[in-house]
Formats: structure tokens, C-alpha cells, sequence
């Protein structure tokens, strides 16, 4: 069964645009913190870190992929990243359900715009085409859980 749905997923991150990647990175960054706040309150530290490690992956990689000179709001993006995963490693560390619920919170209308702006460049788009499967993509299903 697992292998059923990793393929399915796998597939399905490699057949999206970077737009709709990146809302995928969000919504499982959210599902990340969302769990490890949810094991942070049942009193499960290593459940929690898990939770809280992989969304401090997702951060990373969306460092990694930000061109912070590329647009305006590129280095204020930036900083919010390296805020956000310093505290979810804070988070983790010291067990703190609070300090990750910061986080969510600042996450999610990021998410909210992200998916806004995916909305609109698929609305925009004359013809939808099939991208080729790149190394983004095959990261994406990989920090997405799968692959």
C-alpha cells in the first residue's frame, strides 16, 4: 500500500509546476508543525522532533531555492525563513508548543498567498504543459514524505 501511494505522490510532484511545488512544501510544512504541536502537547518529544525536523528540512530547501535578489520582498522572504527555522529547532528542543504554534502561525498566510498566487498563474496560463521531472521535483517528493 505504501508503495502506492509514494508513487501517486511521486507522480504527482513531478507533473506540477514550481508554483503548485511550493504550495505542496507549505501545506506539508503545516502539516509538520501542526503534528508536532499536537505531540508536543500529548507529552511526545520524539514524535514532535520528528515532526518539527522535517518541517526545519522544508524551511531549508525553500532557502536553498530562494533567489533573495531576484524580487523585492526577496530578503524580507529570507529573513522570515531563517526566523522560522531557528524557531522550530527551538521548538524541538525545548519541547516548546508554544514557540512552534509562532510558527504555524506565521506560516500560514504565507501558505495563503503562495496558493493565491499558484491560483492565478493557473488561471493565467494559456496551455497547461507538462514540466519535466527535475531535481526540485524529486526533493519536493521527498520533503513531501514520500520517495
Amino acid at each position: 500500500m505504501h508503495s502506492v501511494r509514494s508513487r501517486y505522490v511521486t507522480s504527482a510532484v513531478e507533473t506540477v509546476g514550481p508554483a503548485r511545488l511550493l504550495t505542496m512544501l507549505y501545506d506539508r510544512m503545516l502539516l509538520d508543525v501542526d503534528r508536532g504541536i499536537e505531540a508536543l502537547q500529548a507529552g511526545d518529544r520524539v514524535q514532535a522532533s520528528s515532526h518539527l525536523q522535517h518541517a526545519q528540512e522544508i524551511v531549508a530547501e525553500l532557502m536553498v531555492s530562494l533567489q533573495p535578489d531576484g524580487w523585492d520582498g526577496g530578503e524580507k522572504l529570507m529573513a522570515i525563513y531563517r526566523y522560522l527555522l531557528t524557531e522550530l529547532i527551538g521548538a524541538a528542543v525545548q519541547g516548546d508548543a508554544g514557540r512552534a504554534q509562532v510558527c504555524r502561525d506565521l506560516v500560514l498566510p504565507l501558505a495563503d498567498a503562495w496558493h493565491t498566487a499558484a491560483d492565478e498563474l493557473t488561471r493565467a496560463a494559456a496551455a497547461p504543459t507538462v514540466p519535466a521531472v527535475t531535481t526540485d521535483a524529486v526533493m519536493g517528493a521527498r520533503l513531501l514524505g514520500v520517495g
